[in-house]
């Protein structure tokens, strides 16, 4: 058993299979949700609810994965990476051919934001913890590629998308793109596990510990003397079964008080990272930003209809440029993060400016081809979530890089489902989009000069102490990337 967990990776061989059906898992999966933009206006036409709590749906089939990722990632721990898949593929079906006949908008925030939310949270938990078992030396490659899965698969939903509406309406798109998503099972095929997972164990240790249980219930009775004296016998049984009682109760209670220790212990070490201001300005900013940066990717194609810039949705969707740009980017900063005077905090802050500014410039642009170059640089700083994780270990260091990145994923997670709806109120109350861009750029831009502020003082009042998580970041990139 303990030989079985003890596997090295490969770093190839069957790993590539992983890789495959891995980024197939996230194309599958992401397909729909990184193209929601296109479903957002024909969800309008259809039920005619306000664009704040249309705008919902697709707020939480973002948001809800992040928040959710630690429950996430226990599942794939305990279950292990092929049965979450598995059970993750049934979830984004089912709930994407639910939406089919949603007969209102509460529907979808359940069937669509709820639990398709909530099967991509569990494929990408799976795929990546997978595919870090299977590579070391190549694990930021390996993660490079299936992440790219996302981008690429909200690149051609949004096509593919768009020409079913047109084909078979929106009830037609939603139940073949349901189908599509039951493939998910089938890349769950290729996910051999190298190591057991936890639940596994733990069944194997306690039928172990039941057959020596057994054991010893027998030994007594065997070599008693006086066996035959039944009265005797049924006394022994009623004081082992008091005692047995009463050792699974104490059992019990230092289980309750182990657990309880361990949870003060966390929300200690919680108050401790977010009493760095460094981290502390690190997620303010990272909840402003995905408070502003997610909404053009509902409102976009909605925006240009609005204002008259094009009949209907063109062959290529602004959401479809923001994907593939959003797969550029993440792959060009990662490379950017391998030169050695590079600053992660620094180059994190230009993105969150970036974003900031073009999303301010969004009021005043007056043309789709406009729209398309700002599709593509809004995709393009998107990609700084390849970034985050490098940002956190400069921060807060390697030692506590899981715990402050699961901190950070609340934070966005949490904004993620507010942004857009708050974007869909504005609207609703201004008639016009004008205002919720310059409330969406405005944030970003606070929170990406409020982090600025932090690190530039926190470097000038104590230089050697963020030298050295810098270091480390340089040193340790694998792992690191397990957390990306």
């Amino acid at each position: 058993m303990s030989a079985r967990n003890t596997k090295q990776a490969p770093d190839g061989g069957w790993g590539w299979a992983i890789v495959v059906a891995s980024f197939m898992g996230q194309l599958l999966a992401y397909g729909s949700p990184q193209s929601v933009g296109v479903l957002y206006p024909e969800w309008l036409n259809t039920f005619q609810d306000s664009k704040g709590m249309t705008a919902l749906v697709g707020s939480l089939v973002s948001g809800v994965g992040l928040i959710a990722s630690p429950i996430c990632s226990a599942c794939v721990v305990n279950f292990g990476a092929r049965p979450v898949t598995i059970f993750s593929g049934v979830m984004v079906s089912g709930g994407l051919m639910l939406s089919a006949f949603a007969p209102n908008v509460q529907f979808l925030i359940f069937s669509y934001g709820i639990v398709v939310g909530l099967g991509c949270g569990l494929v990408y938990a799976a795929t990546v913890t997978i595919t870090c078992q299977y590579f070391d030396k190549r694990r930021g490659l390996a993660l490079g590629i299936i992440t790219t899965g996302t981008s690429i698969g909200g690149f051609l939903y949004a096509t593919v998308q768009n020409e079913f509406i047109a084909l078979f309406g929106l009830d037609g798109c939603l139940l073949l793109i349901g189908c599509f998503a039951l493939n998910i099972i089938a890349c769950a095929g290729l996910m051999r596990p190298l190591h057991l997972p936890a639940y596994y164990l733990k069944q194997r240790a306690a039928l172990a510990e039941k057959t020596e249980e057994k054991v010893l219930d027998k030994a007594p009775v065997v070599e008693d003397p006086i066996k035959k004296n039944q009265s005797v016998n049924v006394l022994i049984t009623g004081e082992t079964k008091e005692r047995k009682s009463l050792v699974s109760y104490a059992a019990l209670v230092r289980l309750v008080k182990k657990k309880q220790k361990k949870y003060s212990e966390y929300l200690h070490s919680t108050a401790e990272l977010l009493q760095n201001r460094v981290f502390l300005a690190t997620c303010v900013s990272l909840f402003a930003y995905c408070l502003g940066a997610y909404t053009p990717l509902l409102f976009l194609e909605d925006l240009a209809q609005s204002e008259g810039l094009i009949s209907g949705i063109s062959t290529i969707p602004l959401v479809s440029i923001m994907s593939i740009a959003a797969g550029v980017g993440k792959l060009l900063l990662g490379v950017m993060m391998d030169i050695r005077w590079m600053n992660s905090i620094f180059l994190y802050v230009f993105t969150l400016l970036g974003t900031g500014v073009v999303l301010l410039i969004i009021p005043i642009t007056k043309n789709y081809a406009g729209l398309r170059v700002i599709s593509a640089l809004l995709g393009f700083f998107s990609g700084n979530w390849s970034v985050i994780p490098y940002v956190t270990t400069k921060v807060v260091g390697m030692d506590r890089l899981t715990e402050a990145y699961g901190i950070l994923m609340f934070f966005g997670g949490f904004s993620i489902m507010l942004g857009p709806p708050v974007a869909g109120w504005i609207y609703d109350w201004m008639n016009s989009y004008d205002l919720a861009f310059y409330f969406s750029g405005s944030f970003v831009l606070l929170g990406g000069a409020g982090l600025f502020l932090a690190a530039v003082c926190c470097r000038n009042n104590n230089q050697e102490e963020t030298s050295t998580p810098d270091t480390e970041c340089i040193n340790d990139y694998d792992k690191v990337a397990t957390v990306a």
